[in-house]
């Protein structure tokens, strides 16, 4: 079982410096929430991920460019995999975002986790200036698009969203064929996303009990599509794990990675990543 971390409620200030002993200590992969932009009446928005059903960040709160700040801690850091959680690749030109990761790719020397959903926040959109009602369809068009521009020659496209003739993209991506793209979302329309057009899912938090509706319908969904479990990778967020032995169960649910918060707030969040890595076992990576 991969064991990633993600640095969700932290200051951004530590981001850094909690990153670079996660490397230390071995955790597999570093995980960091995005977003373009909050707006002032976001609390009225409906949020599936929490109990409340609203949002658990305020409008005030910190964004920073999520690609940007892991080319960053890319540099600090030797083999942590570095994702997004999840990155709203709709909301960009796909030239935009595939440049964006195409450069973490580079800079981390393969270690890019390209983690894309179709957001909650309707405000968000409304801002940018784009049509929430069609966001699926966009973020669809341009995950596309960035596959081929990472992997082409020359690209030509002309869909729905996208047109342009005779692309040159380089260079290509350290990671080959190209950054691992994980869908997000939970609806049922976001896990077909994942088994048709990406390299696997992320979720949203969940324990093993909510989890296990949304496994079954995506195993159900890999099935009718064909698709092998040897080229999906699945990811669940267990925020309130048991203790090690759970493990155990989320493999048993067909669970490659889980993303942990082992911490409630910016205080003492290293020393719950060191009791955390201790007690489950991760071990520091090998030297040389």
């Amino acid at each position: 079982m991969r064991i990633g971390v993600t640095l969700g409620l932290l200051h951004p200030a530590v981001w850094r410096d909690f990153a670079v002993e996660a490397d230390a200590l071995g955790y597999e992969s570093l995980w960091v929430p995005e977003h373009l932009v909050f707006t002032a009446d976001m609390a009225e928005s409906a949020y599936p991920g929490t109990s409340s059903g609203r949002p658990p960040v305020d409008p005030e709160a910190q964004l920073f460019d999520a690609p940007v700040f892991l080319a960053a801690i890319a540099e600090a850091t030797q083999q942590i995999r570095l994702g997004t959680y999840v990155y709203l690749f709709g909301l960009r030109h796909p030239f935009i975002g595939a440049r964006a990761f195409l450069t973490l790719d580079a800079l981390s020397g393969g270690r890019a986790i390209v983690g894309v959903g179709a957001g909650w926040l309707e405000s968000e959109w409304r801002a940018a200036g784009y049509d929430f009602a069609s966001r699926g369809r966009r973020l669809d068009e341009a995950i596309t698009v960035a596959k081929r521009l990472w992997t082409e020659r020359v690209v030509d496209h002309h869909g729905e969203f996208y047109n342009f003739d005779g692309a040159h993209f380089e260079p290509k991506p350290v990671h080959k064929p190209h950054p691992p793209i994980l869908a997000g979302g939970e609806s049922k329309a976001a896990l077909r996303r994942a088994v048709r057009l990406c390299d696997g899912w992320v979720s949203m938090p969940h324990t093993l009990e909510s989890a296990k509706p949304r496994l079954d319908l995506l195993h159900q969904l890999l099935e009718q599509e064909g698709r092998s479990r040897d080229s999906f990778e699945i990811t669940v967020s267990a925020f309130e794990m048991s203790g090690p032995g759970e493990l155990a169960e989320w493999e048993a649910l067909g669970v490659d990675r889980i993303i942990v918060r082992p911490y409630t707030r910016t205080t003492g969040a290293v020393e719950g990543l060191r009791r955390f890595a201790e007690e489950f076992g991760i071990e520091p990576p090998a030297q040389g």
